[in-house]
């Protein structure tokens, strides 16, 4: 079973995914850490959005990869990817359809007063799912990059809320 895990910014995805892990024994992939990682260290100050979703779309081509490997040993995949926008959720509904698995969604659907108290804490506190600091700006991006499942996409789908 893939698991998508959907949330705006804060929303508790990572937290969710953790939790998750411990019920299925699935294996998590989080974008956050691939990022931290794997790219942030190289990242420019004049480095933008477009580099990101570049290095992202790399990292998601061995994330299918090895997706395609714990299906084969039946092992759950929770893909904490951000899923930020429909097309991004529809190329793995189409990768699950492709290739015969089930795919689940998870939506975090939470207050923006809620998600932004949680990132100030998360600042702060750098606990188990900080990865890097997330500013008021970015925040606010996210607010209007953020496209929200629709009902069709929610079939079967999960809804989690405050």
């Amino acid at each position: 079973m893939i698991h998508l895990i959907v949330g705006n910014t804060g929303s508790g995805k990572t937290t969710y995914s953790l939790e998750l892990k411990r019920k299925t024994q699935g294996i998590i992939f989080s974008i956050d850490k691939w990022n931290k990682t794997l790219f942030l260290d190289d990242k420019k100050p004049t480095d933008g959005l477009k580099w990101f979703l570049e290095r992202i779309e790399r990292s998601e081509k061995i994330i299918m990869d090895i997706v395609s490997q714990l299906e084969n040993s039946k092992t759950d995949s929770i893909l904490d990817l951000g899923l930020s926008k429909f097309e991004h959720r529809e190329k793995f509904r189409k990768y699950a359809d492709l290739n015969g698995y089930k795919l689940k969604i998870h939506f975090l659907d939470i207050s923006k007063e809620t998600r932004l108290n949680r990132v100030i804490k998360r600042n702060t506190e750098k606990g188990e799912t900080f990865e890097f600091e997330v500013c008021k700006e970015d925040f606010n991006f996210m607010e209007n990059w953020f496209e929200k499942p629709n009902k069709k996409e929610m079939i079967e789908g999960i809804i989690i809320t405050e």
